[in-house]
């Protein structure tokens, strides 16, 4: 790209254009200048466009805290180039007027009250200048600020009065403890006006401080079980103070606690006395040990150093107390050892041994525990026992428990199995300790039986004492080949009835309820040739069925029951048949079932099931009988208005009265139609003629209405003679059978209920539908049947 060239005429031209502008600008400049501010208020002077110059003259301001001169304090003088006779000074702002004045004509400041830095450093104010007489602004009003001169009039101060701190104790020489600080109220950055100086006015045997605060220990042998606690009391001094002022605060240090001690027994000698069936884990007794250190710097661990009895007794040590709580391991035997006596030790292995301790680092004491006698139950030679029983043997001995007395006297022991342990009560026990068994076991029903074996201490009386102790006794019956296999599932196999010669129909294993070991075999056959299938067995305990010629008539046998022979190898060898029941199917082309018959299975039922079936029938049928009976009973009862007891007696008597027309061997039927005629009952041979007591009483005339007829009611007449007949004869029923027709009537309160004293004609029943009952009834129809020539008369 090419650069344009300026032709040198015009170059000239340009820069005398540059120094008219600049000679222009230096005459404006020379003339501002010169101008005088009594000119600006010349009236002729036209206002030019210029900027104001700032015409307010005097340095910044500053006056010293608490001065001791008398008020009030010259602070300043404020000055404009303003300088009319009518020119007025003012100040404005927060403390105008109130802290500072100024002179109005000369603009001297002055401050009427002492200022104290610390309370405030600075003021800001405003100054002004008006016109007097117009109190207008002569110039801009201006911002300026008075500051206070810091002068050392405080001294140090800590920022609380008391402190707290912590240390360890025995901790070296020079430990920092706490720092502490002062704060000084002067103005930092006035050289020294802030330098603070630290001493220890008390406890500076243990303590120093240092020049920033730091308290430290001067003594290694600080020990919280002498002294706990320590009072320090630290001065701060202002290092160029006025007056020599101070601060003083009070530290309050703690020692804390290590474990800088060994553990003490606060006896030598700790005697027990422990009964002999103290249970083992249980604690027999304690032991106490001084420890200064706080308690979770006590660590003691205990331990037995002499005797032969550590593996009888342990120690072990209670964290929260810091005792030592000693425990048997072994059951105690009084008739074997009376007394236990061995040597304990107390220490602390937590311990660090750079501290100093003033005890001993073992501490030793004597044990002596006495054994006391108690009568103890009988204890087992075993903790359990474990026999074994071969299956379908009865009454064997299984084996023998024993238990004896531990104490002196050596009483009997009796025994007996818990019968909550022994399923169906299978076993018994002899007073030796002898285990048989009732009944045959099956191990297939039970394989393991748990039993509670209780031994009684027996007195001489074969009495229990009450001290009893159990045992158990697993009893393990062990397997004998007493089940045939069978099939290992229910199979239900199909087959084409076009099946070609060959096809597989199922494949059949087995297995067998006895223990199957890993050499167990199983043999298949079929029990009869007679078949179109074929079984090959795999000799891995399974069997293949397939189709023997093929082509199978459906029409002729839908389902083939195939008998399968099954043996096992035990000893001895068992064998069963069980049945395959194949059912032919119908197949498409492809050799996919099409329809089938679905086949019946048989549900077998056991005895047991049939009799248990049997019982719940016939128990249900008794029971539903007898409630039928009772209901029937009661039914009768309430239509007779008679308890059970009457009903009875009431049979008896109507019995010994005989039954109806019918019955010609037990009464005579020709006495009632006699009687019932008009006629008078012939006597009876071979009674007794003497009169009964109960003969002897008087009973009341019976009354009878005045009928003209003689119907049912000469069926009372009959009655009477029947009973007056009953009362002479002395070999007739006693006399609670008669008892009814002795006192009921009109002597009886309720009265009688019985519907022979009663006139049929009183009845509302119509009787009449006896005669269409036939000639069994005849009599009873004649007797409360309505007669017709009675119906006429009435």
């Amino acid at each position: 790209m090419g650069h344009r060239s300026v032709p040198l005429g015009k170059m000239h031209v340009l820069l005398m254009l540059l120094a008219a502008v600049g000679t222009c600008l230096g005459l404006l400049v020379a003339t501002a200048t010169s101008t005088s501010p009594a000119q600006l208020d010349t009236p002729s002077i036209l206002p030019t466009l210029r900027r104001q110059k700032r015409d307010w003259i005097w340095n910044q301001m500053h006056i010293d805290e608490e001065k001791n001169t008398s008020l009030p304090h010259y602070v300043g003088k404020i000055k404009s180039s303003v300088n009319r006779k009518n020119a007025k000074y003012l100040l404005k702002g927060e403390s105008a007027d109130k802290i500072f004045r100024v002179k109005e004509d000369t603009g001297d400041v002055f401050a009427f009250e002492r200022l104290d830095r610390e309370k405030i450093s600075e003021y800001q104010l405003v100054a002004l200048v008006v016109d007097k007489n117009t109190n207008k602004d002569l110039e801009s009003p201006s911002s300026f600020t008075i500051k206070v001169h810091d002068v050392n009039d405080n001294w140090p101060v800590f920022t609380h009065r008391f402190f707290n701190a912590s240390v360890p104790e025995m901790s070296a020489v020079g430990t920092s403890v706490i720092r502490l600080t002062a704060v000084d109220a002067d103005d930092p950055t006035v050289a020294d006006h802030t330098s603070v100086m630290y001493q220890v006015l008390k406890g500076d045997k243990y303590f120093d401080i240092d020049k920033t605060g730091h308290i430290f220990t001067t003594n290694k042998n600080l020990d919280r079980e002498t002294q706990a606690r320590y009072e320090v009391v630290v001065e701060a001094r202002d290092a160029q103070g006025l007056h020599g002022e101070s601060g003083t605060a009070t530290v309050l240090i703690t020692l804390q606690d290590i474990n800088d001690n060994f553990p003490i027994f606060s006896q030598t000698k700790y005697t027990f006395a422990v009964p002999e069936d103290i249970r083992v884990g249980s604690p027999l007794g304690s032991l106490f040990v001084e420890d200064p250190d706080e308690p979770q710097n006590r660590m003691t661990k205990y331990s037995i150093v002499q005797g032969e009895y550590r593996d009888t007794f342990t120690i072990e040590t209670d964290p929260t107390r810091n005792e030592g709580i000693i425990k048997p391991m072994k059951p105690l035997d009084y008739e074997r050892i009376q007394q236990y006596s061995f040597t304990i030790e107390a220490t602390d292995p937590t311990i660090n041994l750079r501290y100093p301790s003033g005890s001993s680092a073992r501490n030793t004491a004597r044990v002596i525990i006495n054994i006391t006698d108690v009568d103890e139950p009988p204890t087992f030679q075993q903790p359990f026992y474990h026999f074994q029983l071969r299956e379908n043997l009865k009454k064997p001995l299984i084996g023998s428990v024993l238990a004896v007395d531990p104490d002196a006297a050596r009483r009997s022991i009796g025994y007996s199995i818990r019968r909550t342990s022994d399923k169906g009560q299978f076993f018994r026990i002899t007073r030796k300790g002898n285990i048989y068994n009732e009944k045959e076991l099956d191990r297939e029903i039970y394989p393991w039986y748990n039993l509670t074996v209780e031994a009684k201490e027996l007195d001489s009386s074969e009495t229990p004492t009450g001290k009893e102790s159990i045992v158990q006794v697993y009893i393990e019956v062990l397997d004998e080949n007493d089940n045939a296999p069978e099939f290992a599932q229910p199979y239900n196999p199909k087959v084409c009835e076009n099946a070609a010669q060959g096809k597989l129909v199922v494949q059949i294993s087995a297995t067998d309820k006895d223990i199957m070991p890993r050499y167990m075999r199983f043999k298949f056959s079929l029990s009869t040739e007679d078949s179109n299938f074929t079984l090959t067995d795999n000799h891995d305990n399974t069997a293949n069925i397939t189709v023997k010629y093929g082509q199978f008539d459906r029409e002729r046998t839908k389902v083939h029951h195939l008998p399968v022979l099954i043996s096992d190898n035990g000893r001895p060898s068992l064998t069963s048949t069980n049945t395959l029941a194949v059912t032919v199917c119908k197949c498409n082309e492809h050799g996919e079932f099409t329809f089938c018959e679905e086949v019946a299975y048989q549900v077998g039922v056991s005895i047991q099931a049939l009799v248990a079936i049997f019982l719940c029938i016939l128990t249900i049928t008794v029971i539903t009988l007898l409630i039928f009976l009772r209901r029937r009973l009661r039914k009768q009862a309430r239509a007779h208005g008679k308890s059970v007891p009457e009903i009875h007696e009431q049979l008896v008597t109507y019995d010994e009265e005989g039954g109806g027309e019918m019955d010609t061997t037990s009464y005579d039927v020709s006495v009632l139609n006699s009687v019932r005629h008009g006629g008078a009952k012939p006597p009876r041979p071979g009674l007794d003629t003497r009169p009964s007591i109960y003969a002897q009483a008087q009973k009341p005339p019976r009354r009878t209405p005045p009928t003209v007829h003689r119907g049912p009611g000469d069926m009372a007449a009959v009655i009477e003679v029947k009973k007056d007949e009953a009362d002479h004869d002395g070999g007739g029923p006693p006399y609670d059978t008669l008892h009814i027709y002795g006192y009921e009537g009109s002597e009886s309160i309720a009265e009688s209920l019985s519907s022979l004293g009663t006139d049929s004609s009183d009845s509302d029943v119509d009787y009449d539908f006896l005669s269409d009952w036939g000639p069994r009834f005849k009599m009873l129809a004649e007797l409360y049947g309505s007669d017709p020539q009675e119906e006429l008369e009435y």
